[in-house]
């Protein structure tokens, strides 16, 4: 178990990082492992048939989801062992119905509840990292509201958990409405000065509003996880590739902050030859292959 003197050691090196990021002392030909969300496996199949055929099509890593019945979790570990699949993360699922920020105590506990679930099922799997979405602005919240209830409840009842697990919470931008610059998203991540808080960077998020390898050399070393999704202001989320993602410029961003790590697929599920071309995609857009 990690003392609490050694969690602390360097966070605040980290802290005092700039938002910018200088790519002249940065790694470059990072080790990237392929993802996927879980959510993208054939729903008729079993975990071990399900898992298996990720490992065979050259998914050795899994992002899994929070789910309700620890039951499932100890189905969900077993399955992944016995495939010799990592489950690397866990998605919280708690945080869009009951936020962080929200002013209802009831809603705030219901979102505690689900990041202790996430944070024990990490434990068990052995991933790392936990997604978190912190806050949602919404008619009852304003953007200043979400950041300081959701800072607060995450220092007083979220880290003690994470650091018991010794697993980081990473932070999710998403369309929440918060978080809507790089420069806001690092300084919201930099206030906790915790080693166990980090960025969970989402490449198609933030094309509608922003561009993702900016964003990417902005976050630096404080980026843990990467998720790969492709968009067009015109049809939405598509396939990858397909999209207004500069992907050549996205691995070489990944390079020059020396993210070394996975990167997960997050798109709508589909059978096996699917899934093997979207292995496949990622392959030829981050130059895996």
């Amino acid at each position: 178990m990690l003392s609490r003197r050694d969690l602390f050691a360097g966070a605040a090196a980290l802290t005092a990082a700039a938002c910018s990021h200088t790519p002249s002392d940065a790694a470059t030909g990072a080790k990237i492992t392929r993802s996927m969300l879980i959510s993208m496996l054939p729903a008729e199949a079993s975990y071990e048939d399900n898992f298996r055929m990720c490992v065979d099509i050259g998914f050795p890593a899994m992002e899994a989801r929070t789910v309700d019945d620890p039951a499932e979790a100890e189905k969900i570990h077993a399955a992944a062992q016995a495939a010799g699949l990592r489950i690397h993360s866990v998605m919280n699922q708690a945080h869009w119905q009951f936020p962080l920020s929200s002013p209802n105590p009831a809603e705030v506990d219901s979102s505690v509840a689900g990041m202790e679930a996430s944070l024990e099922q990490a434990k068990l799997y052995g991933a790392d990292t936990v997604l978190l979405v912190p806050a949602v602005v919404r008619d009852d919240t304003t953007y200043e509201q979400a950041w300081e209830r959701s800072q607060a409840v995450i220092r007083e009842r979220i880290l003690p958990v994470a650091e018991k697990h010794e697993v980081v919470v990473a932070i999710e931008e998403v369309w929440n409405k918060f978080l809507l610059t790089a420069r806001d998203f690092c300084q919201y991540i930099d206030e906790f000065n915790h080693p166990l808080v980090k960025a969970y960077f989402d490449v198609g998020n933030v094309v509608h509003y922003g561009v993702p390898q900016h964003w990417i050399r902005q976050i630096g070393s404080r980026l843990a996880k990467v998720h790969l999704k492709d968009y067009t202001r015109s049809d939405g989320f598509v396939n990858l590739g397909e999209g207004d993602v500069n992907w050549p410029e996205i691995r070489k961003a990944l390079d020059e902050v020396g993210y070394e790590g996975e990167a997960t697929v997050e798109l709508k599920g589909g059978d096996r030859a699917y899934l093997d071309d979207v292995g496949k995609r990622v392959d030829r857009l981050l130059k895996l292959a």
